[in-house]
């Protein structure tokens, strides 16, 4: 069974067991409307964001060269906690929660300049750092679709599944040292 199935399976079982009281399909709620949040609106930007993003993914040896260019920003979307302990030398760190209009105009204010992307999902033996993700969740993904939604096309993102330890990007951080000589973090 799928994780995530078992997972549903697992939450309604306990609600049936705890005796909580679920609605029927009949007495759901009538529409509840807010202004601030429009999923028909995010899921289309969503799709454009997804045929984009097609055009927009990057080689290991592609995302090095464009990243050393003037003007590139390589941005990591990732916890302050994870940036800190390694992340792609160079990287300005604004955490995925943290995106919003405000931080966009102060970490991002030009709307054209080239921004290079990557997640967890893109680096094996360094778990502390990169924690795993489920592949439809990953962190690429959403920030991708984030940046676009607010406007930013010239965003690029790294492809590829890379080892840390063979990567041929350069790391910082705190945990760097002991990460790539072997012992996890």
């Amino acid at each position: 069974m799928h994780p995530h199935l078992r997972l549903a399976a697992g939450l309604a079982l306990a609600l049936l067991l705890s005796g909580a009281a679920v609605p029927a399909p009949s007495e759901a709620p009538a529409r509840i409307d807010n202004p601030a949040i429009d999923m028909k609106g995010y899921l289309r930007v969503a799709n454009e964001a997804a045929a984009h993003r097609e055009r927009h993914r990057l080689s290991e040896a592609a995302f090095r060269r464009m990243s050393r260019e003037p003007g590139t920003i390589v941005l990591d979307a990732r916890s302050r906690e994870r940036y800190e302990l390694m992340h792609v030398k160079g990287a300005v760190n604004l955490s995925f929660p943290d995106i919003a209009i405000e931080t966009l105009e102060r970490t991002l204010p030009d709307k054209s300049a080239r921004i290079l992307i990557y997640c967890n999902n893109n680096f094996l033996n360094g778990r502390e750092a990169f924690l795993s993700k489920a592949p439809d969740a990953s962190l690429n993904l959403s920030t991708y679709i984030a940046l676009y939604g607010y406007g930013y096309r010239n965003v690029y993102e790294l492809g590829p599944l890379l080892d840390v330890r063979s990567s041929k990007l350069e790391f910082e951080g705190t945990g760097v040292e002991e990460i790539l000589r072997g012992g996890e973090r």
